[in-house]
Formats: C-alpha cells, sequence, structure tokens
C-alpha cells in the first residue's frame, strides 16, 4: 500500500481542498553493496578526519561551506532552520498557463495528488475544470523544509504534480564550447529532405510500455543465474571505431530504405505504395552550385 509523502492543502482562490502526495515514479535501479570478498561481510564507510585519519565521532561534526581553498564558515543546524521557508501545507496554485509553454527541461520528478477524506467533490471540480480549460496549473508549497515551484494537471481524472527546476539551475547551452561548430555548418536541401523522410518514416504513436530498461533486466537476469549456480561466458561488445567515416547521405538513404522495410513488415503501418529512395529524394539539377564541402563526420561510440 503506497504511503503518503506529504499531505496539506491546494489553495485554490478561496478554496481550500484537503490532498495528500504520493510518489508517482519508483526508479528501478539495481543496487549493489560494497562487499569484503574474504569473508563476503558488507563494508562499512568510516568517517575520518582528512588530516590525521582518525575517526571523528558524531557531535563534534557540523556543516562547512568552502568559501575559498581549505578555508570553511560553519554553519549551525539552528541557523539553517531560521532561513528555512515556513511550512504553511498548501500547494497554492499561483497562475494557469498552457503546457506547450512549458520547456520540459525544468521537469524534475512526478508525484500523483489525491483527494483527502470528504474532499472529493472540490477535487473532481478543479480537475473537471482544469480539463475543460486545457490549463495546467504553475504552483509553489514547502515539503521536507524546502520551497518548491511545481506544475500541477490533470490525467485521467486525477491531478499530477510535477517538480520543477529553478531558471537559475539550468546550465546554459552557451557555456558548452562544443556547441561553437555549429555556427559553420552548412545543410543541403537534398541531405535535409533525407533526413526529414527518415522522420516521417519513423514516426509514431507513443506507447510508454514499450520502452523497457534492458540493461537492468540483462543485469536481473545475470543476478538470477550466478545465485542459481550458472556459469555466463562474457560477450564482449564491440562498438564502432571512434574515427570511423561515414559518408552522411549514404547513411541517410540507408537508414529510410531500412526504417521503410521495417515498417512495411508491420501489419498496421505496411505502406501499399511504398517510394523508392532513389526516387524520394531526386538529385540536385547540374546547374546548381554545389553544396559547400563540410568537415568529414565521424561516428562515436557510446
Amino acid at each position: 500500500m503506497p504511503r503518503a509523502i506529504w499531505s496539506g492543502s491546494i489553495s485554490f482562490g478561496l478554496i481550500n481542498i484537503p490532498v495528500k502526495l504520493f510518489s508517482a515514479v519508483t526508479e528501478r535501479t539495481v543496487r549493489f553493496n560494497q562487499i569484503d570478498t574474504r569473508n563476503m561481510s558488507r563494508v562499512r564507510t568510516r568517517k575520518v578526519n582528512a588530516e590525521d585519519g582518525s575517526d571523528v565521532p558524531a557531535d563534534v561534526i557540523a556543516r562547512g561551506y568552502e568559501v575559498s581553498k581549505g578555508r570553511y564558515v560553519i554553519v549551525t543546524e539552528d541557523e539553517l532552520a531560521s532561513l528555512q521557508p515556513r511550512a504553511t501545507h498548501t500547494i497554492d496554485l499561483e497562475e494557469f498557463v498552457d503546457l506547450s509553454s512549458i520547456d520540459p527541461m525544468y521537469f524534475d520528478g512526478a508525484y500523483w495528488v489525491a483527494p483527502d477524506d470528504r474532499a472529493a467533490k472540490p477535487y473532481a471540480l478543479l480537475v473537471e475544470a482544469m480539463e475543460k480549460a486545457g490549463k495546467v496549473a504553475v504552483a509553489r508549497f514547502v515539503m521536507r523544509a524546502k520551497q518548491y515551484v511545481a506544475v500541477m494537471r490533470p490525467r485521467d481524472g486525477r491531478l499530477v504534480l510535477s517538480m520543477m527546476v529553478y531558471e537559475d539551475e539550468i546550465n546554459p547551452a552557451t557555456d558548452i564550447d562544443e556547441f561553437d561548430q555549429l555556427d559553420s555548418v552548412e545543410v543541403s536541401e537534398r541531405e535535409l529532405t533525407m533526413a526529414e523522410q527518415l522522420i516521417e518514416s519513423l514516426s509514431a504513436e507513443f506507447v510508454p510500455g514499450s520502452f523497457r530498461d534492458s540493461y537492468r533486466d540483462e543485469l536481473l537476469d545475470l543476478i538470477a543465474a550466478k545465485d542459481a549456480g550458472e556459469e555466463r561466458v562474457l560477450a564482449v561488445a564491440e562498438g564502432p571505431a571512434e574515427d570511423e567515416v561515414i559518408d552522411l547521405m549514404a547513411a541517410l538513404e540507408a537508414s529510410v530504405a531500412a526504417a521503410r522495410e521495417a515498417r512495411g513488415r508491420h501489419p498496421s503501418t505496411a505502406d501499399d505504395n511504398p517510394v523508392p529512395v532513389e526516387d524520394a529524394a531526386p538529385e540536385e539539377s547540374p546547374a546548381e552550385e554545389p553544396a559547400p564541402s563540410k568537415p568529414a563526420a565521424t561516428r562515436r561510440s557510446a
């Protein structure tokens, strides 16, 4: 039975709707412990002094912020408590906006917002009103001594609260030097046409259940096999060479052909009259100026 991680109320104008938050996502990672293989015991982490290596008791450990190399400012628990936002136990809906106006980059975790006892009627009213308006609510609330900004939206008759990061927490693209090379890149019309056809060939209705973490599945399978005493022969995955040069147009044409062939084998997406690859993107007229030369593309391994 899921347990609520927060309880309070939605503040909507003069209306308060008692609600509880439940985690909408459970991270399915495989976690390991460090083991001493000599006797198969857990390895514990010790807190030691960085200078003399001695054990440090908990009652002398404090929070320190490094203001310069090796120079720290100690902040006490009482000082931290005095700065913490006041826990109001309300989710204040400050404005209603179009979901499409929010960049998904801002989203960070999701929670189900469930009505508390005797709050079903106002809860259902808010959900239906938001659905008809086609809007989502930008909200502020405090949880675990931290103030959050979030988006609350209706989903299948329920409310979902999607946590958001603040603007100054997003690393700007201008800080990444590798993006500078894009300023000198030119794409020909023929390359663009083939890329658009590849996108069209791979277009589909998104079905979340069709995607699984294959690494986690294989890892759990390996753990189960080893626990049962089985021995596995490890296959070494060989990736493409770092400096392998590819012909961009040839790769696009081959990709479009492969995507259409795969789509044609699927009964629900078969194309009765597939367009031949050579007809899909006609050669450029000889009278046109040749496309500017570009640096050779390289394939990088993941």
